[in-house]
């Protein structure tokens, strides 16, 4: 090939790499309401799908979120938003996050991690966690471990192999509450660290390496908000929302922030079905779900 040739190839081949990469940062994410369930739901803090059962369970806290009380349960709800069992499984104290392995629902609750069987339909095992104060959110990776946020004490717990225990124990957690599992990453949503004052720095997102357990800012670490749930959204990008300010956010893959919808206060642990398009949010003042169509535009 001639010189300038070559040249005026690259060049082509520059303008076509430039446009692609406009074209991807043109793309946005614009929701639509697509349901709302009725509000019989009590507290609704975490919502997570079943796919090999397509349902979705709801863990209820039913009172007070550190109140030992047996109030707690879990529903279940259809796709397109019907409660299927309001008190499906019962015997719990404050259930908040959820997370499928295998056949088994894991579901914290205050200070224990409680294992559920899908098949049975029950409660098959209990794991207390002694110096636990506030267990949030769950998730599971690719090898079934299971990992659960303390927002009180900065520490995230591990059950692997039928045992659990304290995995990792940092300040710079800063308040951990929504989990997402990806590939040898856990995503981190942080409420917000205390600083000198006592008062609250608010979150944002935080990588932390499942091999080194290494902690990193997702973005500049420029505070969001008050970080509750965490979802992947298949491109590399994050649904998350702020319970305080009640906002639903996309998070891209470098930490820029978009607000999609401005809810009520008590938007929680939320789960995206990427196959479906479905974005799924607990109202937890409003004892009801709320779902939205997921679209892009601008490409």
């Amino acid at each position: 090939m001639k010189p300038g040739n070559l040249i005026r190839s690259l060049s082509i081949m520059a303008a076509l790499i430039g446009a692609h990469a406009h074209a991807q940062a043109a793309a946005t994410v614009q929701v639509q309401e697509a349901w709302r369930t009725s509000a019989e739901l009590q507290q609704p803090e975490s919502v997570v799908f079943d796919a090999k059962r397509n349902i979705l369970y709801v863990s209820n806290v039913s009172g007070e979120p550190l109140g030992k009380d047996g109030q707690g349960f879990i529903s279940r709800v259809s796709l397109d938003g019907k409660i299927v069992e309001l008190r499906w499984i019962e015997g719990m104290n404050a259930p908040k996050g959820m997370a499928i392995h295998g056949d088994n629902l894991y579901v914290s609750d205050i200070d224990t991690l409680i294992e559920i069987d899908l098949d049975a339909g029950e409660i098959s095992r209990r794991h207390p966690v002694s110096d636990a104060r506030f267990l949030n959110d769950v998730a599971a990776d690719q090898a079934g471990n299971i990992y659960v946020s303390d927002m009180q004490t900065d520490t995230i717990y591990r059950l692997k192999d039928g045992r659990i225990e304290s995995w990792l124990k940092d300040a710079a957690l800063a308040g951990p509450n929504g989990l997402y599992a990806e590939g040898e990453h856990l995503v981190l949503g942080a409420w917000g660290a205390a600083d000198e004052q006592a008062a609250k720095t608010p979150g944002h997102l935080k990588r932390i390496d499942l091999k080194t357990k290494r902690i990193t800012s997702i973005g500049s670490g420029k505070p969001l908000g008050n970080l509750d749930g965490v979802e992947g959204d298949g491109q590399g990008n994050y649904f998350v929302t702020d319970w305080v300010a009640g906002t639903l956010l996309h998070v891209t893959g470098d930490g820029t922030a978009n607000t999609l919808q401005v809810l009520a206060q008590g938007s929680a642990d939320l789960e995206y079905i990427a196959d479906r398009s479905l974005l799924i949010i607990p109202m937890m003042n409003d004892n009801r779900l709320l779902a939205f169509t997921v679209r892009e535009t601008g490409r």
